[in-house]
C-alpha cells in the first residue's frame, strides 16, 4: 500500500534500529543496497536515499511517506504534511540546530551585527538566504559540501551550520551567536496519499508503533508485591506514567502492584523499594508504550 522512504548516512542506523524496535525490521542484501523490505502488508517498497531529497521526492508523489529532518524540509520548501516529530537523531534524542556561527574573536554578538557581502558557507543555502533576507543582510552565500566549520576565517567569514551538541563548532573555535532552525526528525506525508482514508490510516498506525517505540526507551515496568500495612510508603516513593495499577492478593492481606518507571532510576528506586517493604520484586524490558 505505502511506499516508504528512509534516510541514508547519519540517521541511518538510528532509523534502522527504530523500525526494528517497532517490529518493522528492514531487509536489504547488503548495508550498501538502497533497496529494501518491510515484511509488513501495509508497506509495498522501501528505498533508502539521502535525507536531502527525501521531502522533494514525497512532495513530489514518488513515495508516500518518509523520514527527514525538518532543516531539509525547510531547505527545500516542500509541501508535506508531517505526521509527527520522531525524538531521535544520529546521537542522542535531543533535537539538532541550525545555528550561524562566526570566529570566538569576532565582535559580532547577532545577525543584525552582520555586514552586507559577509560571505557565508553552508549546507542550507535556500534556508540561510532567506533567514539572512529577512533580517536584512545581503550576503554572499557559498555552498558547502563539508567541513564548513573549517573554512573561517580565511575563506568565509560565517558558517550556517547543523550541531546536536555544539563541541565541533567549540573546538573549531567557533561561538553561535543565533539559532535559525530547531530540527527534529519527522515522519513526512505526500499530501495526495494522505487524503486517501486507507493510506492516512496506514500511516497513522505505522507513525504509533514507531511513537510507541520510542516512548518506551529508557524505560522499564516494574512489578512488586506489599502488604497491605506497607502499601502507602510504597506508592509514596513509586514513578509511573499516570497511577501504579494495585491489585489484591488472592487470600492474602496484602497487594500486587506493577509500573513503568524510568530506566535510570531503577538502581536506587528497587533498594529503596525494598527498605520501604516490597518484596518479590521484578524488573521486565518495554518494547513499546502506546497512549
Amino acid at each position: 500500500m505505502l511506499k516508504l522512504v528512509l534516510p541514508k548516512g547519519s540517521l541511518e542506523k538510528a532509523t534502522l534500529a527504530l523500525f526494528d524496535d517497532a517490529d518493522l525490521a528492514v531487509r536489504r542484501a547488503s548495508d550498501v543496497d538502497y533497496k529494501a523490505t518491510i515484511d509488513d502488508p501495509r508497506i509495498d517498497t522501501v528505498r533508502i536515499l539521502r535525507p536531502q531529497e527525501i521531502p522533494r521526492y514525497v512532495a513530489e508523489g514518488l513515495f508516500d511517506i518518509g523520514i527527514t529532518g525538518r532543516d531539509w524540509i525547510e531547505e527545500t520548501a516542500s509541501e508535506v504534511v508531517s505526521l509527527g516529530e520522531l525524538h531521535y537523531s544520529k546521537a542522542t534524542a535531543r533535537p539538532v540546530s541550525i545555528v550561524l556561527a562566526v570566529a570566538d574573536g569576532d565582535p559580532a554578538r547577532s545577525v543584525a551585527d552582520l555586514s552586507d557581502g559577509v560571505r557565508v558557507a553552508t549546507e542550507y543555502p535556500e534556508l540561510t538566504r532567506r533567514f539572512l533576507e529577512k533580517n536584512g543582510v545581503a550576503a554572499d552565500i557559498r555552498l558547502s559540501y563539508g567541513a564548513t566549520e573549517a573554512k573561517v576565517p580565511e575563506i568565509v567569514d560565517v558558517v550556517v551550520e547543523l550541531t546536536e551538541t555544539g563541541r565541533a563548532l567549540k573546538a573549531a573555535g567557533l561561538r553561535v551567536i543565533e539559532t535559525i532552525l530547531v530540527s527534529h526528525t519527522e515522519l513526512i506525508a505526500n499530501p495526495a496519499a494522505y487524503d486517501n482514508p486507507a493510506k492516512r490510516h496506514a500511516m497513522g498506525q505505522i507513525h504509533t508503533l514507531l511513537q510507541g517505540s520510542l516512548e518506551a526507551r529508557g524505560r522499564v515496568l516494574v512489578k512488586l508485591n506489599v502488604s497491605a500495612g506497607d502499601l502507602a510508603g510504597v506508592i509514596a516513593i513509586l514513578p509511573a506514567l499516570r497511577s501504579p495499577t494495585v491489585s489484591k492478593l488472592f487470600g492474602a492481606d496484602a497487594y500486587a502492584v506493577e509500573t513503568v518507571v524510568p530506566k535510570d532510576r531503577i538502581n536506587t528506586l528497587i533498594p529503596a523499594l525494598k527498605d520501604h517493604g516490597a518484596t518479590d520484586i521484578i524488573e521486565l524490558p518495554i518494547s513499546k508504550i502506546v497512549h
